[in-house]
């Protein structure tokens, strides 16, 4: 070997160390090794083809001299062609013409307009004694230079690539145990805060916390199981605020909400002029959310035609606005909840399958309240002490009042128990809660009827001795008077009361409100203007 040529290569090694050194970046740093080579040397291709787990493919993982498209041709069996013989036999091998060698498949296409012969090495990455990947480059050098000095040169530095790979690999496993702790470690100083803590200690709730843990520091799209008024909306923002992602957007979309027709401009924000009424552009919800999370609750009630542009968002990362042919890219994390078996809608054709799949990722199902009622004592006594910071009232129940609250199956969960709580501040005279004043609030067929040596009795008071006649009147009484403080709009008066739009609709048939509703909106309609 010439001195100069010798002296390359020295300043080449030289420089791949350097390169390996300064960088954790695993692929930008094969591509920078890799362009030392072709810089240096003059090499027109290369590649670094790895073994991928999840495939059990060989892989290029990074290249020069190739395009884009070129490179991701790349991928071969383990017995598949050249580059899959080096990897099996863990032997160089070289090629002095690839016109005469049937083996060599160039799948990557990047040498089909090349005319007279190219010459072709290939060397194994080997680590701890297994192959897990190959180096492949045109040859080096001319005629005058053996391939045994190319083959020896590039074996040096497929030990440097391996070594690298393996320091990669190792930095990664500490970044992201260390990730794990800072995860667990924000989530404890959360709870310790009650910022946005879980209260609840029965295992179902162990469960869902363990999950929450495991899953914040991930990019994972995670979809939200479980009935109204579980807490879905309070652990997507844990989630989001125990992960990186904490220090940017956390943007709810209630999909059940916002009318079909408006949601699409909503999500996704439109331009001057898209559609009647658009005065001027509006950013939509995923723009607002960039690098942070985006939760869209209730996502079962999504039409058909946003749920396609939802995937595309899920899959490609990027959208258009209404009224606009750009493309917009955006980083963000979707959190969905819903309190619908979408699997069963996507078999009755009402929600893609595909989209399913891809919101379906990491599920968490969030129990009922009838399932935990362990947790009871636990969340009455939360709400209890958060009635003291916001109403000044220092409460406490008496121990049949805490039994009967035990006994009940809260339909409308954590939310109705809330809703409760706070209404029993408002009407309480004293400190202490019985259950006569609790019993005109709850749903009679919604308490356990089993017998129990702690069951109360009720007290015959003129708030207790009610037929199930009078309770549908107390009951009506109170959809009524939410539905006049929130101005008559359904949606908003249900949340009042920690039920959904659809029990609020049911009710309003149930009691023959429909006309006084109907009436009563007209009626503010008119006083608005």
């Amino acid at each position: 070997m010439s001195q100069s040529i010798s002296n390359l290569k020295l300043k080449v090694l030289s420089k791949i160390s350097h390169a390996i050194h300064n960088a954790l970046d695993l692929e930008q740093t094969l591509h920078d090794i890799l362009r030392v080579l072709s810089e240096t040397l003059s090499m027109k291709r290369a590649t670094v083809t790895l073994i991928d787990q999840q495939t059990g493919k060989l892989l290029i993982t990074a290249s020069y001299g190739l395009t884009k498209e070129e490179k991701n041709r790349g991928v071969y069996r383990l017995d598949e062609g050249i580059t899959g013989r080096i990897f099996q036999t863990a032997q160089p091998y070289y090629v002095p013409d690839i016109r005469k060698e049937p083996l060599f498949l160039d799948k990557t296409g990047s040498r089909a307009i090349e005319k007279g012969r190219i010459s072709f090495i290939g060397v194994p990455i080997i680590l701890n004694g297994v192959p897990i990947g190959v180096l492949n480059v045109d040859r080096l050098f001319g005629d005058d230079i053996s391939y045994e000095e190319d083959i020896d040169f590039l074996t040096v530095v497929a030990t440097l690539i391996a070594q690298f790979i393996s320091l990669n690999q190792k930095v990664r496993a500490t970044v992201d145990e260390l990730r794990r702790e800072n995860v667990s470690l924000k989530y404890q100083l959360s709870k310790e805060a009650r910022r946005f803590y879980i209260v609840g200690k029965s295992n179902a709730m162990l469960d869902v916390e363990h999950q929450i843990e495991k899953v914040a520091p991930t990019k994972a799209t995670v979809l939200l199981l479980g009935e109204s008024g579980t807490g879905k909306t309070l652990i997507a923002r844990i989630i989001h605020e125990i992960s990186e992602r904490a220090k940017f957007p956390f943007i709810k979309v209630n999909c059940a909400s916002i009318p079909a027709n408006l949601l699409e401009a909503e999500l996704f924000g439109y331009e001057r002029g898209a559609f009647t009424g658009a005065e001027y552009c509006k950013q939509g919800r995923f723009e607002a959310a960039d690098k942070g999370t985006i939760f869209l609750d209730e996502v079962g009630e999504l039409p058909l035609g946003i749920q396609a542009k939802l995937l595309r968002v899920l899959q490609d990362k990027e959208f258009e606005r209404l009224g606009s042919n750009k493309t917009i890219k955006v980083d963000v994390r979707i959190i969905a909840a819903t309190n619908k078996n979408l699997q069963e809608l996507a078999q009755k054709g009402e929600f893609r399958p595909d989209l399913y799949y891809r919101l379906n990722v990491f599920p968490i199902w969030v129990p009922p309240l009838r399932e935990r009622k362990e947790d009871i004592p636990g969340l009455l006594n939360h709400f209890l002490q958060k009635m003291v910071k916001e109403y000044d009232r220092k409460l406490s129940f008496t121990p049949d009042a805490l039994e009967l609250l035990r006994r009940y199956d809260w339909p409308g969960n954590v939310r109705e128990m809330e809703n409760l709580v706070e209404r029993l501040a408002i009407m309480a005279d004293g400190q202490r809660v019985d259950v006569s004043l609790i019993r005109p609030y709850l749903s009679i067929q919604n308490i356990e009827t089993t017998s129990s040596s702690s069951e109360p009795e009720p007290v015959q008071t003129q708030s207790t001795s009610f037929k199930k006649t009078s309770l549908k009147e107390i009951e009506k009484k109170q959809i009524i008077a939410a539905l006049k403080r929130n101005n008559w709009i359904q949606y908003k008066a249900a949340g009042e009361l920690g039920i959904t739009q659809r029990q609020m609709g049911y009710r309003i048939k149930k009691f023959g409100l429909e006309e006084l509703v109907a009436r009563e909106r007209a009626r503010a309609r008119v006083n608005k203007r």
